[in-house]
This record gives C-alpha cells, sequence and structure tokens, in this order.
C-alpha cells in the first residue's frame, strides 16, 4: 500500500488531466466491482430460489430493479465524489448523531450475517468440490479474505478484485449449457403473469431486497472517495468544479455497466435454475451450495462444477465488499482514519474493524444459528436500513450547501425517488406478508 495518498512529485493543486479516450477498464472501477459484488452466494440463493419455486415467471423484476438500482448507485457515487466523504460521513455532518449511529449500526449487523452466510455457503460450495470439512473451509476463506483487505496494495487489490468479476460469467455459461428456450422466456418477461399471493409477493420484495441493498451505497460512495485520494491532483468537486463533466461521465459508464452485469447475471441464474430445477418439480431450494448440487443429477457434472466454482469467486468479491462497506461506515462515524489505500498502521481501527466483522460472520458458522433464517433477517434489516438511507441520500443530494452546484438533474433526481418509493413499498409489503 502506499504511505502516501497523493504523489508528493505532482502538484496537488494542478487538474487531473483526462484521458481523451480513456479505455473502459480505466472508466470501470467502484461502479463494476459494487455491482458484481451484489450477486454474492446470498443473492444466488436468493435467486436460485426465484427460479426454482416460479420458473421464468418472475425474471421480469430484475428488468424492473435495473434502473432503479443503478440511480441509486450513481447517487451514491456523485455524494461521495462531489463531498470527498462518504455516506456515514455526511450523516454524522448533517444529521443528528442518533440518526446516524442507529444507521450504521444496523447496517453493521446486517453486513456481519450476510458476511457468516455467504463464508458458510462459500464452505458448503467448496466442500462439494474437494471432500473435506466445511468449518474448516470457512476459517480459510474468512483469513484469506481479510489478509488480502488489509495487506493488498490498493490499486493491486483492486485489480484482484475485478478480475474476479469474471466469476460472475459462470452463470452465464450455465444459462447456454442447459438450454434455454429463450422464446418462452422473453414472452414471460414481456407478459409476465401477476399475482398478489403472499409467496409471490415475498419473492418480489426478496429480489428488490437482494438488488438494492445498503451496503452497496456505503461502499460505492466510499471507494469514489478512495479513489479520488489516491490520483495526484483530484479534488472532492467542490473544491474542483471543473472536474466535474468528466468525473460525471465516468460514473456513469462505470455505474450503469456495472449494475446492468448485476441483474444480467441475476437474470441469468433465475434462468437456469427456472430451466433445470423447476422443470423437474424441483420447487424450494434454501442455500446457493443445495441449488448447485440438485444442478448435479439434473444438468450434468459441468453445470454443477460452474456453478459451485461460481459461488466461491462471488463469495471472495463480496466479502471484502461487506466488511469494507461496515469498516467505512463505523470509521466515519467516529472520524478515523479509514482507507484501502492506507498501512495498517495508518488506520488500526478501521483494520481492525474488518477483521473483527469477519472473524464474527465465520463464527456464527459455528452457533446454533440457522443460517438461512439468520439471512432472511439480515434481509429483513437492509431492507429497513434502506429506506431511511435512501430519504437522506436523496435529500443530501439535493441539498446545496452539501452539494454545491452540483445537486441531482432532473431525471436522475425523479429515478432516485421512484427507488426510494419502491424500497419502502417493499418493506411495507414485506411486512404485510407477516400478517397474512
Amino acid at each position: 500500500m502506499n504511505t502516501s495518498i497523493r504523489d508528493p512529485g505532482l502538484d496537488p493543486e494542478a487538474p487531473v488531466k483526462q484521458p481523451t479516450h480513456p479505455k473502459l477498464l480505466q472508466v470501470m472501477g467502484p461502479g463494476l466491482i459494487t455491482g458484481a459484488s451484489d450477486d454474492d452466494p446470498s443473492g444466488i440463493a436468493t435467486y436460485s430460489q426465484v427460479g426454482a419455486q416460479f420458473g421464468y415467471g418472475l425474471a421480469w423484476t430484475l428488468l424492473l430493479s435495473y434502473p432503479l438500482m443503478a440511480a441509486i448507485q450513481e447517487i451514491s457515487a456523485r455524494i461521495g465524489r462531489v463531498t470527498g466523504e462518504g455516506i456515514a460521513g455526511n450523516l454524522r455532518a448533517h444529521y443528528p448523531r442518533w440518526l446516524s449511529v442507529t444507521v450504521v449500526g444496523m447496517l453493521l449487523v446486517a453486513n456481519i450475517i450476510n458476511i457468516g452466510a455467504d463464508l458458510g455457503a462459500m464452505g458448503a460450495a467448496l466442500r462439494l468440490l474437494v471432500p473435506g470439512s466445511a468449518l474448516l473451509y470457512v476459517c480459510g476463506f474468512g483469513v484469506l479474505s481479510v489478509l488480502l483487505e488489509v495487506f493488498t496494495r490498493y490499486s493491486r487489490y483492486v485489480s484482484v478484485l475485478k478480475w474476479l468479476c469474471l466469476s460472475l460469467f459462470s452463470y452465464v455459461i450455465c444459462a447456454f449449457v442447459v438450454k434455454v428456450p429463450w422464446a418462452q422466456v422473453g414472452w414471460a418477461v414481456l407478459l409476465p403473469s401477476l399475482s398478489i399471493k403472499p409467496d409471490y409477493l415475498v419473492a418480489i420484495v426478496a429480489v428488490m431486497g437482494t438488488t438494492i441493498s445498503p451496503y452497496l451505497f456505503f461502499w460505492q460512495a466510499e471507494q469514489e472517495v478512495e479513489d479520488e485520494k489516491e490520483r495526484p491532483g483530484a479534488h472532492p468537486l467542490t473544491h474542483a468544479p471543473w472536474e466535474a463533466p468528466a468525473e460525471f461521465a465516468r460514473i456513469r459508464v462505470d455505474t450503469y455497466l456495472g449494475m446492468a452485469l448485476s441483474n444480467a447475471i441475476a437474470f441469468f441464474i433465475v434462468v437456469t435454475t427456472a430451466t433445470t430445477l423447476h422443470a423437474h418439480g424441483i420447487v424450494d431450494i434454501q442455500t446457493s451450495a443445495q441449488a448447485a448440487e440438485a444442478l448435479r443429477g439434473i444438468a450434468g457434472p459441468l453445470t454443477f462444477y460452474v456453478f459451485a466454482a461460481g459461488i466461491i469467486g462471488t463469495g471472495l468479491l463480496t466479502l471484502p465488499v461487506l466488511a469494507g462497506s461496515g469498516a467505512y461506515a463505523v470509521g466515519e462515524l467516529f472520524a478515523w482514519r479509514v482507507g484501502l489505500a492506507r498501512l495498517p498502521s495508518q488506520a488500526k481501527a478501521f483494520y481492525g474493524v474488518i477483521a473483527l466483522a469477519t472473524a464474527l460472520g465465520a463464527g456464527l458458522n459455528f452457533t446454533s444459528i440457522d443460517p438461512v433464517k439468520a439471512l432472511y433477517w439480515s434481509a429483513v434489516l437492509n431492507g429497513v436500513v434502506a429506506v431511511p438511507v435512501m430519504i437522506v441520500m436523496m435529500h443530501l443530494s439535493m441539498h446545496k450547501p452539501v452539494m454545491a452546484g452540483f445537486t441531482l438533474p432532473p431525471l436522475l433526481r425523479m429515478l432516485g425517488w421512484a427507488a426510494t418509493a419502491v424500497m419502502a413499498a417493499t418493506v411495507l409489503a414485506m411486512g404485510v406478508t407477516w400478517f397474512m
């Protein structure tokens, strides 16, 4: 890692030189990693259950959620790039203390549960491929994730995360191996059979809660802050408005492509499990590893191996995002030094939260807590936390004293409020289903 955030050999006040025609990989960064990390082992389990239970009947939800998800993530990125602070830092600076403490606390609890569920899924998936102890594998994956996050140079670590995004394409391969009836899928997406039955509504809640998650907001905003600090001559846009056009264009391309990748992969998982599991009467899938095991006898060993390997790859991508977003939020709440670009000695508390969150998540797999039920309550917490965070983000992004001249354009503002309304309706529907 760098011992300094900026290169002292360059003029810190000089404007950032933007490439005239930047390469795609130069543009893709926080948005790509954020979008890809949304398809974690827990998300794979959710999409597998939706495909197994309803066939192609809920594939349309991933098209609906895309513009909403992309808009709210772009807003997150803009807040970080404009202010030079993450979501938690802005909460601390502009809102009552009780609100920031409550939101960050709930986010951290939900992230720890999610880490535990993802580690458990990764351990179970590796045991399907290599005989051994799933709990031992859980510990190994947890230690590996922490070591990479703490001791790898930031720029190299980002490159590792980008390469891990390729693991998502295992689910594209699966969809083409099992010979999907694409015409049937198309009709199901364009003319879905809607229902008000409780299990149908719960499935929609699950999909929306999985695609729009608070940890993604915190992570992408902080990665914009991190990237700005790492680039010589870059500044928060409130101090360097001339950088705004190029930066907003980069953020938009990065975010919308990253979220498109996320939802496309989720779509392929639904389609694959619908074509195989649902078509053969298997309609109850509790974990991603169970989905992989079920595919072995129906779709053949190739689909099984690719699906199981994808669980491990996506888990390795998501663990640092879950632990890191929690550490950023806690660190900014208490005004600590934060950042993956800092040496461990420069941000001991920040890296301590990463290690502790991962250890607690791993520890859940050694208790009598049912990981499936724990994940359910994690989803509930994520949904509950998302609504106030999104409301605060919308207020922040339209507040001129915070955003200076960079408040949201009308279309993005409309999509942001639409996403907030949909998420609020999702949480309300979740509550209603408990009494149905």
